[in-house]
């Protein structure tokens, strides 16, 4: 296996910036990426954690995930006063979702490594799998590759109104027919029977699709001491009481300063993923099984965005006390609960999490703390031997595969093989039958309009007719180089599918199957640079 760097091109302003440490967009946070991991830690020393409830919920909510003696070894460390944890997380997908979640794993685990080295203290990673997000629809599929393209392979359940994920019903007969269905598409390798048995023994005793999640997860990194939690247990909502008081009693400021910063990142020209109101409460209230998002109305009152609910701040502080499993955080203070809950070191997020979290510093602050170092994750792209192969038949460089594709080289490729041009030949034709053509149409228009009208449409179908001369051709043409046609394909549905980067749309179940779970050994026990926004596996 080797890996080497490469610059990805098509980065945000924003992302760009915050990695060269503009002054632009770096007053918008708290630390430096790389270099204030000290600085930070001082800065910890000075708060206190309920460490004691925070371990003991961890130890009986990964117990029921079948969590490996690494992990639970490293929540016991989490005891430690001196501890800090690294975090960073992703919903609950199907299979582990796309394979960014993993390249976000590896990242967290690689940083907590790293920094426990440098501060000779421990340093726990940890997993947020958000399971109070609803969206199924975004996790209940992987795509798998078509013969051009990838296609999307849908598990069939149907989630009813918005009920989080963590409290859907797993539908375990459908899920394996799902499983079944899928590995039938799948080349069978050494790997094959070991990798299908571990999914299914995940699924035969998971309960949610949270834990099927978990499982999967605790599979394939038994050793590194990752820690899991599930952001919608009920219990880890009896820790969270307290914080929840606060936040609604900071709500006026939170949600006055991340609508500022916001407005002062787009006057910068910075986009985030992120629609703020003035309005937006945010957290949410559940009620019958559903998420009710909550907004401040003109009487300061907190009600549903559809005025399904109605409180009064105290109202909402009593709810707080007596059913904290009816709150939940948003986007914008779920980062907030992580650090009340976790004394955390450094937070580990994709792009458009370093974006949003740019508006997140006020509402730190409102709660008398600073956010922490945000590093971006850790972005792969894994190259098999064949599509290896494939690049060096065509002198193809790696870098602008993944950064543009290869269809600008494919046709260039293509039009070598036709001599003459046939575009450029069809093309020639058709202005010259126009021409000729000019005089007969001219005479017919001058007898009768009709004629006119009859001559035009003449012309028009003579051009189709090389139009369809010329489809024929380049079919006849790509059937003769359908080999070559493949090998470009392949190429493009590896490094720069659907347009965009591999690990945004490839599940890790394929490189599972062909390489077993060793390639995410390897990439794991390298010391890899977090400053780099780009690495290229060759497996």
């Amino acid at each position: 296996m080797q890996v080497e760097t490469l610059q990805i091109h098509n980065e945000s302003k924003l992302l760009k910036d915050y990695r060269n440490n503009d002054p632009n967009i770096m007053r918008f946070f708290d630390y430096h990426p790389y270099n204030d991991f000290k600085k930070r830690l001082s800065e910890l020393e000075n708060r206190s954690f309920d460490r004691e409830k925070l371990t003991d919920l961890l130890k009986v909510m990964n117990s029921e995930w079948g969590v490996p003696q690494s992990s639970l070894d490293n929540i016991a460390r989490l005891k430690q006063r001196e501890s800090v944890v690294v975090i960073g997380g992703q919903q609950a997908g199907i299979l582990m979702g796309p394979m960014y979640t993993i390249n976000k794993i590896v990242s967290i685990i690689q940083l907590a490594r790293q920094q426990e080295e440098e501060l000779n203290i421990p340093v726990i990673p940890v997993f947020w799998i958000a399971g109070e997000d609803h969206d199924f629809a975004e996790i209940n599929h992987i795509f798998v590759p078509g013969i051009s393209k990838m296609k999307k392979f849908k598990l069939f359940q149907q989630a009813l109104g918005k009920q989080s994920v963590s409290d859907l019903d797993l539908d375990k007969e459908g899920t394996e027919t799902w499983i079944y269905q899928l590995f039938e598409q799948l080349e069978e390798t050494a790997n094959t029977k070991e990798l299908f048995k571990t999914i299914l023994s995940c699924l035969d005793v998971a309960n949610s699709y949270t834990d099927f999640f978990a499982r999967l997860v605790y599979s394939l990194f038994p050793n590194e001491g990752l820690v899991l939690i599930n952001s919608a247990d009920k219990e880890l909502r009896k820790v969270e009481y307290k914080h929840f008081i606060s936040l609604v009693q900071a709500q006026p400021e939170i949600s006055r300063g991340v609508y500022d910063a916001s407005e002062d990142l787009n006057q910068l020209g910075y986009s985030i993923s992120l629609e703020l109101e003035k309005e937006d409460a945010h957290l949410f209230y559940h009620e019958n099984g559903e998420r009710i998002l909550l907004v401040k109305d003109e009487e300061n009152m907190w009600v549903g965005k559809q005025n399904e609910v109605r409180f009064t701040t105290e109202e909402l502080q009593e709810i707080a006390v007596k059913q904290p499993y009816n709150l939940s955080n948003n986007v914008v203070t779920r980062p907030i609960m992580q650090e009340l809950l976790f004394p955390t070191l450094a937070f580990i997020g994709g792009p458009g999490e370093v974006g949003y979290w740019a508006v997140l510093k006020p509402a730190f602050a409102a709660l008398g703390m600073k956010m922490p170092p945000v590093l971006p994750r850790l972005s792969f792209t894994f190259i098999d031997r064949n599509v290896e192969k494939a690049l060096s038949k065509y002198s193809i460089h790696v870098e602008h595969a993944i950064n543009y594709g290869v269809e600008d080289i494919k046709q260039a490729w293509l039009n070598k093989k036709q001599d003459p041009p046939i575009h450029e030949l069809s093309v020639e034709i058709k202005q010259k039958i126009k021409d000729i053509h000019k005089p007969l149409r001219d005479a017919a228009k001058g007898v009768r309009a009709d004629l006119g009208d009859l001559a035009d449409k003449n012309l028009h179908y003579l051009q189709d007719t090389i139009l369809f001369l010329e489809g024929r051709i380049n079919k006849a043409i790509e059937e003769k180089y359908a080999k070559e046609i493949e090998e470009f394909d392949l190429i493009s549905l590896s490094l720069r599918p659907e347009g965009g980067l591999q690990e945004r749309i490839w599940n890790p179940i394929f490189w599972l199957n062909h390489h077993g779970a060793e390639f995410l050994q390897s990439i794991i026990h390298r010391d890899l640079s977090m400053k780099e926004s780009h690495f290229v596996v060759w497996l």
